[in-house]
């Protein structure tokens, strides 16, 4: 019988037509999530004076969306690895399209609370599964760039929703911004027929059909059959036991501890960012539509860190860019608050981007190489749901100092404090207990074109 490593087969695969199957839908849902998180501060402005709103009460319903998506990624993201990364993806779309819909139909600020409160489970939970999948998905060669180039989808969600309140929410009012969020729910039936279960739910499952279906898509020169080994039973060894706990199991303790604080801090510059950035602008003299402009300027540069730190990882390793990305982070903040040239403004913000939704973008794919494959998407999960804290508490403290006789650029400084934390808590990571994927022998990956498949002639029974 021949025995198949899926993960090595994976791994040493070209990019084709079902990798970008995957990339496609995954960029979709990620543009989506990003698109409903951004609407928030985006109509804010409008929604402050609709729902006579202080700002500290402004801060705190941010806030209250961001429990939301906490519990949604410790739930919803940790049940992918039981019920399947498809399922949870198709729930989670469901989820947030259906009650940000109802959220533009709230009478007051406390219905819409809850609609958001609810709708925001599903964007906490679809996160963890998206990334889960394409770094499953992704050649080993070029997955960082991948991955990242994917997540990009985020930006361009809130690209979208910052274009969208630019040129039609003084017309149509902030309330419309939320009735798009329903589209996604009419293509989840393209979507469940189209899109590929992890294979490692398949695995466990022992659905020799359906992994032989997409290897066969991965690499077709493979002739991969329902009768292989697809290693059943040394990826049902792994899985036994709590996967929680494996996230501190042989020693990786401490970097698991280290990515909680790295995930905290950009999570926390990220919706300090994306809730009162317009505000703050606005505050400072632009008008409505010049102050969103620097919210669709901050997803510009979250593309572009994305997509030249993807393009250095391949060459320089995760930690060496992420480090540098925060040290110039915290210097560009620093420079925010005390800058008052337009254009240099506008620089200043997409470097912003670039090292905190860019940076974030690069320390998911890192998350998800370093833990093993059975307790990837729980890894993730429980990662940026602790993150989420972060997250909560951005909305808020950036209320409370606004809130004060502080000059509102001067808030820009406050971000500067997560990104030195981020920075500091990446060299404790420690990369040699990762997985990354190794396979083989004694945790070397095998050189190309061995290792990927044995034979055994049972009659014969030799090798």
């Amino acid at each position: 019988m021949r025995i198949v490593q899926t993960s090595q087969v994976i791994a040493e695969s070209k990019f084709n037509k079902f990798h970008l199957v995957v990339f496609l839908w995954c960029f979709y849902a990620i543009a989506f999530d990003g698109y409903d998180i951004a609407l928030y501060g985006i109509g804010l402005p409008m929604m402050v004076e609709d729902f006579q709103l202080t700002l500290v009460e402004a801060g705190a319903i941010g806030s209250y969306t961001l429990v939301g998506m906490m519990i949604g990624s410790f739930l919803l993201g940790s049940l992918a690895d039981v019920i399947g990364r498809k399922r949870i993806l198709a729930i989670c779309m469901g989820i947030f399209s259906v009650f940000s819909l109802l959220a533009g139909f709230a009478p007051n600020a406390l219905i819409f609370t809850i609609m958001r409160f609810i709708a925001a489970l599903g964007m906490g939970g679809l996160m963890p599964a998206v990334i889960a999948v394409m770094t499953e998905y992704s050649p080993k060669k070029n997955r960082a760039l991948i991955v990242a180039s994917m997540y990009t989808g985020y930006s361009i969600g809130a690209i979208l929703a910052s274009l969208i309140g630019m040129y039609l929410m003084e017309s149509l009012g902030w309330r419309f911004l939320y009735w798009i969020g329903i589209i996604p729910l009419f293509t989840l039936p393209f979507f469940l027929k189209f899109f590929p279960e992890s294979m490692s739910f398949h695995i466990l499952r022992n659905q020799g059909d359906k992994i032989a279906g997409i290897l066969n898509k991965v690499n077709p020169k493979g002739k991969y059959q329902a009768t292989d080994d697809f290693e059943y039973a040394s990826v049902k060894e792994r899985t036994k036991g709590f996967p929680a706990k494996k996230l501190f199991s042989d020693n990786r303790a401490v970097s698991t501890l280290a990515f909680w604080a790295v995930v905290l801090s950009c999570l926390l510059m990220i919706y300090g960012l994306n809730t009162w950035l317009p505000k703050i602008m606005q505050s400072s003299g632009y008008g409505i539509s010049s102050s969103l402009s620097f919210s669709l300027v901050l997803g510009v540069g979250q593309i572009g860190g994305s997509l030249l730190g993807g393009y250095l990882v391949e060459r320089l390793g995760h930690r060496k860019v992420l480090m540098f990305m925060f040290l110039i982070g915290a210097i560009c903040f620093v420079s925010l608050s005390v800058t008052t040239h337009a254009l240099l403004l506008y620089v200043l913000i997409a470097i912003g981007g670039a090292c905190t939704g860019g940076t974030q973008n690069l320390v998911n794919p890192y998350i998800s190489e370093f833990y093993p494959r059975e307790i990837r998407t729980t890894g993730l999960s429980v990662t940026v749901g602790i993150g989420r804290i972060g997250a909560i508490m951005a909305p808020l403290i950036i209320g409370l100092l606004l809130a004060t006789n502080l000059e509102p650029q001067q808030a820009f400084m406050a971000f500067a404090i997560p990104s030195i934390i981020g920075g500091l808590a990446l060299m404790l990571v420690q990369e040699k207990h990762g997985s990354f994927d190794r396979v083989g022998t004694e945790g070397q990956a095998p050189s190309p074109g061995k290792g990927i498949m044995n034979y055994s002639e049972r009659a014969g029974g030799s090798l």
